[in-house]
């Protein structure tokens, strides 16, 4: 694995993201109560052997730099790292990134210049736990030039996503985005053939990609300088090359979750806390998921009633109810409050620090969550101060409406309060 290069995507604006990624890039965004979007790949590469770590992106990077700076500090004598590449004008290519492939068309020139034998390109938004150490080694069996890795779908799933059609070899022969009606029963495939039983098969006859890919370094240099209008790999780089290519498929067959949307980030959170086996568990020792380590003291919770929750570090909770919900680091939950299916994301200093971030220092309101307020399908974002008697229950059931002005917005009927927002006492939304 040190004739691999990993290169994480960090993704465009995260506009499905939104407000979230209003002040951070995407791969920043806070997961799980303690963890960020990064942290999953990175920490995926790291138990994979994968030490070499570039990461691509374009907006909002400084978070992201300094979560990276702070968690990811290899030995010297291992010659691993991982660093943001953030997109940049140049001479040659005035231009931000345009995609996928054309970030890294933009550093093919730092990239080319490592001794290694495949790039090793992933996403920066997805949950999941892989050994990319699989991954490369059937690449290397099928002596493949570039290989896929892909999901199972079942049909109602299906046509949300990219699926790919294979032959006997399992080598990718069509590609189709998000297909409907006759062109989605066209791409049905015989997925026993990828090592799925007959059982499992028959529920899932669709194989969808993960946007994960093993390149041949000649290979992917090959094609981006052939192909050089062509901006994504998925869409346009990969299907392109599938005809004069050995383009193989490698059959993931596990938990995995495409988190770009504020709907599928809320319901990925929440099923952290699901009992009595949670879809996705931090808990492996084996493959354990890293971030930074902030040193903080114990959550203390008095005299609370919490069901399937999480509680990250550092939390102090007062005499209230926490209902199937994920509360982050410095969370403070005043009494009488209830919280219920909500994400909580915390803060990043505790209220006599308030001095640090100047935004908040006329706000009569406290940092945290005030009394006897109540919150239910909601994400609230990170040091919003939020006051007593709040109700935050999206009561009109509304789907879509746009409220920045007054420190919130609703998206698929959750209720996201920006970051740093202010709700004052007695607030119904």
């Amino acid at each position: 694995m040190k004739k691999v290069l990993g290169i994480i995507l960090g993704g465009g604006a995260g506009t499905r993201l939104y407000p979230l990624t209003k002040l951070r890039a995407k791969p920043a965004v806070p997961l799980a109560g303690k963890y960020r979007l990064i942290d999953i790949p990175v920490s995926n590469c790291i138990n994979s052997e994968v030490l070499k770590i570039y990461v691509l992106t374009q907006f909002n990077s400084a978070s992201l730099n300094r979560h990276i700076g702070r968690a990811y500090n290899f030995s010297g004598f291992s010659g691993g790292f991982v660093e943001v590449l953030a997109a940049q004008q140049t001479a040659e290519n005035p231009n931000w990134f345009q995609g996928t492939a054309d970030a890294v068309r933009q550093y093919l020139w730092l990239l080319s210049e490592y001794d290694v034998d495949e790039y090793l390109i992933l996403s920066g938004d997805h949950l999941y736990r892989m050994d990319y150490r699989q991954f490369v080694q059937r690449h290397r069996e099928t002596q493949a030039d570039i290989t896929l890795s892909v999901v199972p779908m079942t049909q109602r799933r299906a046509s949300d996503f990219g699926l790919l059609k294979i032959d006997d070899s399992g080598r990718v022969v069509n590609f189709s985005e998000k297909p409907k009606g006759e062109a989605l029963a066209e791409m049905q495939v015989d997925t026993t053939r990828l090592g799925l039983t007959p059982e499992v098969a028959k529920d899932k006859p669709y194989i969808a990609s993960m946007g994960i890919y093993v390149f041949k370094k000649d290979v992917l240099i090959d094609l981006l300088k052939k192909f050089p209008d062509s901006t994504d790999f998925g869409k346009e780089i990969i299907p392109a090359s599938a005809k004069d290519y050995n383009v193989q498929a490698y059959l993931f067959n596990d938990y995995w979750e495409d988190i770009g949307t504020i709907e599928s980030f809320y319901e990925a959170n929440l099923a952290l806390s699901q009992q009595p086996q949670p879809p996705f568990s931090f808990y492996d020792e084996a493959a354990p998921i890293y971030t930074r380590p902030r040193y903080l003291p114990p959550s203390k919770l008095l005299d609370c009633q919490v069901t399937e929750s999480i509680i990250g570090e550092g939390c102090i909770l007062k005499n209230c109810q926490i209902q199937h919900s994920v509360l982050g680091q410095r969370s403070r939950i005043e009494s009488g409050c209830l919280i219920d299916n909500s994400l909580i994301m915390g803060a990043d200093f505790y209220q006599p620090f308030v001095e640090r971030d100047p935004d908040l220092k006329d706000s009569n309101v406290p940092l945290g969550i005030g009394a006897d307020t109540t919150i239910r399908r909601a994400i609230v974002d990170k040091n919003a101060c939020i006051g007593r008697n709040v109700q935050i229950i999206n009561k009109d059931k509304v789907e879509e409406a746009e409220r920045e002005d007054q420190g919130f917005l609703i998206r698929n009927g959750i209720v996201v309060v920006l970051k740093k927002a202010v709700i004052p006492d007695g607030t119904v939304i």
